[in-house]
């Protein structure tokens, strides 16, 4: 499927050393002529740290995708009944997010996004991001994996000898996840070689 004027609602949360691998896929999007309308966690937006500050961050992408970021639970809930996103991706998602996003909770924007999108049995895309998805947080990667409609991007281990419950998304195929999504396939293999 041509990404071209789809409008795609792109969920960025915490896990701030991927950032930049999704800002270029969110570049990448642009260019292929997709609306990218960004969505961010509280702590995506504000929390400054290593890799760069949160600020600076949250202007590039505002700059990038023409959009105004949704930062606020009051701002993501008309997402759904408006019917303003045809396919939502949360990337990064950390273990933080799918955990609650697999017990219902909805106390952030982006965990809001996916609630009032998931309502219109629309595509969401997943691409984790956490250092304990092979410990507490394989039971919530397990439940959204068996969810209709929630479509994961591949991934892998990310550094098995340091962090051995570690796993993280290949950000280079979110495009063809969300192209396939579209249709209602999950692209496969779901679980990659170990990513380097």
């Amino acid at each position: 499927m041509q990404l071209s004027g789809i409008n795609i609602g792109f969920a960025i949360t915490g896990s701030f050393c991927t950032l930049d691998k999704v800002k270029k896929e969110i570049v990448n999007l642009v260019n292929k002529e997709a609306n990218v309308i960004p969505i961010f966690s509280y702590n995506a937006m504000s929390i400054d740290t290593r890799f760069g500050k949160a600020f600076d961050f949250v202007s590039e992408i505002t700059e990038i995708t023409s959009n105004e970021p949704v930062i606020s639970i009051e701002t993501a809930e008309p997402l759904g009944p408006k019917g303003m996103i045809d396919i939502l991706i949360i990337a990064p998602c950390t273990g933080n997010t799918i955990a609650k996003l697999s017990n219902g909770i909805t106390d952030t924007p982006v965990l809001m996004a996916a609630k009032a999108h998931m309502r219109n049995n629309k595509p969401l895309v997943i691409s984790i991001s956490t250092n304990d998805a092979l410990g507490l947080n394989l039971k919530n990667i397990g439940t959204m994996l068996n969810v209709k409609g929630v479509y994961f991007v591949p991934f892998g281990q990310d550094n098995y000898n340091g962090k051995p419950k570690s796993m993280m998304a290949d950000t280079t195929r979110i495009i063809e996840t969300l192209e396939m999504a579209l249709d209602g396939k999950q692209i496969q293999p779901i679980l990659n070689n170990i990513l380097k």
